[in-house]
């Protein structure tokens, strides 16, 4: 019943030219549109981000180790005082987690000086270069040339070992690069022999591979020094690739054949 009342309502005001539905609120309907609102003015871009802090104060830190460095090693007349300057050294992070200082080795007279990276787990226990495996091989490299161990002089580009047998980073190598320069100055050795790509790249100044370095004569030079230098391999690389002593081998008879000439005159 109730359907058909309002299906007839519906139809009478269909008659009577009803044709929309109204809501109780009045509207003013010949009024004109409002005005859509104007689009909010976009917003700049946000400025780049700022280099992070830890990132500058690590460069800066960086820096002032090398700065450091340069002029404490400088100021050592003898490899005693660089020795103790360089344990007295707080510019390598390096220092706070190895056992202790390894520092050169052998006749400060030394006519050839060996340099290797970095010292390895036995270095660090017994504060001494090169006496693990890797040093008893190259005890017998030079041997086969008739050198003894402690007619030359042995060193490492950083003194301290690396967490875990890690390469250095750079950051560390460069704060202890000028103490390894002025041991070379004290030393003064006709010839210089990198033991691995890592420590020739380093003094060598170059990205050349050790399989192509090794072998050849190249320059190295401080500003207060220049000798003769040459890159080997690492005799770490000759226990694991034995097959490659044989290249180590004619490294040593060439360092051998600059050895038996005379000394150059001052």
């Amino acid at each position: 019943m109730d359907d058909m009342v309002d299906r007839d309502l519906l139809r009478w005001y269909a008659d009577v030219g009803v044709d929309c539905a109204i809501d109780e609120t009045p509207h003013d309907r010949f009024a004109a549109p409002a005005p859509e609102p104007a689009p909010e003015p976009a917003r700049p871009a946000a400025p780049a981000p700022a280099p992070a802090p830890a990132q500058v104060t690590t460069a800066a830190t960086t820096a002032d180790s090398a700065d450091a460095a340069r002029d404490t090693a400088a100021a050592a007349a003898t490899l005693e005082a660089l020795r103790a300057s360089l344990d007295a050294f707080e510019g390598c992070a390096l220092k706070r987690t190895a056992t202790q200082l390894v520092f050169g080795d052998g006749d400060p007279d030394a006519r050839v000086m060996f340099v290797g990276e970095a010292p390895g787990r036995e270095e660090d226990r017994q504060g001494l270069p090169f006496v693990g495996r890797s040093g008893q091989l190259l005890e017998r490299m030079l041997a086969t040339i008739g050198l003894e161990r402690s007619a030359t002089y042995i060193a490492n580009v950083v003194p301290w070992r690396p967490p875990g047998n890690r390469t250095p980073t750079p950051q560390e190598t460069a704060a202890c690069r000028p103490f390894l320069d002025r041991q070379i100055e004290l030393v003064a050795p006709e010839v210089v022999v990198c033991l691995g790509g890592a420590a020739a790249k380093e003094m060598l100044a170059t990205s050349e591979g050790i399989l192509r370095l090794r072998g050849q004569w190249r320059t190295f030079a401080t500003p207060t020094f220049e000798t003769r230098a040459m890159a080997t391999l690492h005799p770490a690389y000759l226990l694991r690739q034995p097959a490659q002593k044989r290249l180590a081998w004619r490294d040593m008879l060439t360092v051998k054949e600059a050895l038996d000439r005379p000394p150059p005159k001052a």
